[in-house]
This record gives C-alpha cells, sequence and structure tokens, in this order.
C-alpha cells in the first residue's frame, strides 16, 4: 500500500462512522436497533420547502453549475432570518457565504486561516470535527474547560490566565453540543474582548438556536464582533434538513472573501433547487418551531425517564437536540457499560468521552427518534436494569 500522508497520522475515522456500522450490524426483525446516538432529525421539512425543491428541481435550466457565493436571493434570506431572529443585520452580498452544511465550513475557516504550527483552540468537552480539523492543518490543539461546576459554562479565568499569544483560532459552540449549556451575552463579549486583546479569530458555531431555546443569540450581536469573529449555522437541526447539507458563514467582508478563496477551489456550487428550498425554510413562521420544539420537550420526558432507570444525572434545561448526563459514580468504564446495554437491549446510547477529557463520565441521548421508540427503548433498559437488580442479589444471597 502506498504510504499515507504524516497528516492523517493522528486523525482517526470519526467515531460515528465506525460505530454506527457496528451498531448496524445487530439490527434484526425480531429485534430491531434502537439509535439514541446522533442527532440527524427524523422529522421533515416544511411542506413549502420540499414544494419549492420539487417545483425548482422540474426546471430544466436549473440543473447546471451555480455561483459559489450562492444565488443573491438565498443570501438575502439568511440576512432577513438573521436580523428576524438574532437582531444583526450582515450584508448579503459582502458578508454571507452560503456553504454546504456548517461541517465544510470548519474545514474551509480553519483552511484559511490556520498555519501549520499555530494554535487551535477548542472546547472540552466539544464537537470532534474541531481538532480533527486542527490535526489535517498541523496546527497545534489547546483546549479549554467547560466545567461541570459551572453548569458547562466556560472557566473564564483559567482562559485568561492561559498564553494566548500564539492561537491563530478559537472555537466555541453556543447553544453548547453536547451539553446543552446556552452562554449569557455577558460570557461572549468577554470572548469578544479575548479575540481582541491577543489578535486570534473566534468561530461560534451556531445551528442549535432554534431548538429548545427561548433566547436565541448570535455572537455577532456583540460590539467588536465584526473585527475578530465569524459566525456558521446551518438548516440541519433547526430546520430538519440534514441531508440536505445548507449551511452558511458570516462575518466581516474580508473574513468571508479568505473562506471564499478556499471554498471556491472545493467545490462547484450548490444545486439550484436546494437554494431555492432553503429560501423557503429561512420564511418559515414561529409557530412552526413551537410546533417543532413542542416534539422535543415531550420526548425529552421520556429520555429523562430512561436516564433515571440507569441512575444518570442530569441538568433539567438544557437546549439542542440531546440530553447530557453524568454516568453514575460506580461506572468506572462508561463506553463498556454502554457497550454492555448495546448489546443486552439493543439500544445505543452515545458514550461522551468522543467530546473530549470532560465528558468521559458522561453519555448523551438523542431526541432525535419518535415517542414510540423511546418509549420502547425505556421499556428495554427497565428490563435489563430491573434483570441486573436482580442477578446481583442472587450474587450477594449466594455470597
Amino acid at each position: 500500500m502506498i504510504q499515507t500522508a504524516q497528516r492523517i497520522a493522528d486523525v482517526e475515522e470519526y467515531y460515528f462512522s465506525r460505530k454506527l456500522a457496528e451498531v448496524r450490524s445487530l439490527d434484526s426483525k425480531e429485534l430491531p436497533v434502537i439509535n439514541l446516538g446522533i442527532g440527524s432529525p427524523d422529522l421533515s421539512p416544511s411542506h413549502s420547502t420540499v414544494e419549492a425543491l420539487t417545483t425548482s428541481a422540474r426546471n430544466p435550466g436549473h440543473h447546471g453549475y451555480q455561483n459559489y457565493k450562492g444565488i443573491p436571493a438565498l443570501r438575502q434570506a439568511i440576512g432577513a432570518f438573521y436580523e428576524r431572529t438574532y437582531g444583526v443585520h450582515p450584508d448579503p452580498e459582502r458578508e454571507i457565504l452560503p456553504l454546504m452544511g456548517s461541517k465544510e465550513g470548519i474545514f474551509h475557516i480553519t483552511m484559511a486561516f490556520v498555519n501549520e504550527g499555530e494554535e487551535v483552540l477548542i472546547p472540552d468537552p466539544g464537537y470532534p470535527t474541531y481538532a480533527a480539523v486542527a490535526r489535517l492543518a498541523g496546527a497545534k490543539i489547546r483546549t479549554y474547560v467547560l466545567k461541570e461546576d459551572l453548569d458547562w459554562g466556560i472557566d473564564l479565568d483559567a482562559l485568561r490566565s492561559m498564553d494566548l499569544s500564539k492561537v491563530k483560532l478559537m472555537w466555541v459552540n453556543f447553544p453548547h453540543m453536547p451539553t446543552g449549556r446556552v452562554a449569557s451575552r455577558q460570557e461572549l463579549a468577554t470572548l469578544i474582548e479575548l479575540a481582541q486583546k491577543n489578535q486570534f479569530l473566534i468561530v461560534n458555531d451556531n445551528p442549535y438556536s432554534l431548538i429548545l431555546n427561548e433566547h436565541p443569540q448570535s455572537m455577532l450581536a456583540i460590539p467588536g464582533s465584526s473585527d475578530v469573529a465569524m459566525e456558521l449555522n446551518s438548516l440541519s437541526k433547526s430546520h430538519n434538513m440534514a441531508g440536505w447539507r445548507i449551511g452558511w458563514v458570516a462575518g466581516s467582508k474580508e473574513h468571508i472573501d479568505a473562506v471564499l478563496r478556499v471554498k471556491s477551489n472545493m467545490d462547484s456550487g450548490m444545486f439550484l433547487g436546494l437554494q431555492h428550498a432553503a429560501i423557503e425554510a429561512l420564511r418559515s413562521e414561529k409557530s412552526w418551531f413551537e410546533e417543532l420544539n413542542t416534539v422535543y420537550r415531550g420526548r425529552s420526558v421520556i429520555a429523562k425517564r430512561l436516564l433515571d432507570v440507569l441512575g444518570c444525572t442530569y441538568a433539567e434545561k438544557q437546549s439542542g437536540l440531546f440530553v447530557w448526563a453524568r454516568a453514575p459514580r460506580n461506572v468506572v468504564d462508561v463506553e463498556k457499560w454502554l457497550d454492555e446495554i448495546l448489546y443486552s437491549t439493543k439500544v445505543f446510547i452515545t458514550p461522551g468521552f468522543i467530546f473530549g477529557p470532560g465528558g468521559s463520565s458522561h453519555v448523551r441521548i438523542s431526541l432525535c427518534a419518535p415517542v414510540e421508540k423511546l418509549e420502547e427503548a425505556l421499556k428495554r433498559i427497565q428490563a435489563w436494569s430491573k434483570s441486573k437488580s436482580k442477578n446481583h442479589h442472587v450474587t450477594r444471597e449466594i455470597a
């Protein structure tokens, strides 16, 4: 085999890419696997969004290459969405760049701004892709801690005391995945001040702001942010369009132009039908999101009951598509424990270690499963827990 590039030596296959193949291998007609691991919305986009896609796709003239920046109407729709949702007014022509999902934006931004050997700050716990892309760029990874005793807030005192002089890029993610933490405006302002003082770029990855969150906010609303900040967002979570791969990055013209220099060499524009659908999705009324959140609130009740049975503890108020919880204190190896549950019940729950050392004692349950599946998962977990308890009692009696 031809030797691989050194840049991938420390980059592993994405956890879910590996694990889900294993999970699927356990599936059977007699006892289907219930996947509570990933945040892939199972609900549909709005009816008008699907109609916009199909109408556009029927036009023979809509199947060619498109502008790398997206059509003006899409950028205008994103701008209107930002104004309506966050009170922010990005210039659609110069300060918004549509992306094929925000995940590609993580790569493009890193390639545009980070040189080999420069430092990238990532959260612990946090989304694994931040670290993976930094490694591919040859950057040095630094972590900052979100502390459980601060309700998963950033330890700002510890961050201030760090030598940030070599940091080029900092990733933040509020509402935070996996903890569901929503940052205060003051916390965001402090982060902007740190970026200004140390002259690094700070990027907020913001796809969960409309999910179980009463006060959506954008880092771009913070005074002074235009000099040092960008924001990623997408339709994946908030509009049930994960597989459509539609997102964007917003920021100053200079920052957007730098990202475009990378992106324009990586793809040939987004299918026009998807852009027309995105425009329609971005027009969704507040009532549409209220109905969506009502569904997620109902699911979270069952997910928390499941966690109660397992002996986990969690914060009642969490935003986003997941419930984040601490495993029981007597569980030494969370991954091994969850594998035992998986192979005994065929219910897959995500171990927190994949989000960094700060998540090693935690688990994450996705709300992207119908109530019926969550209830079935609860029944299986209850039966397993009861069996474990009975076996433990018998063992003690024999001893």
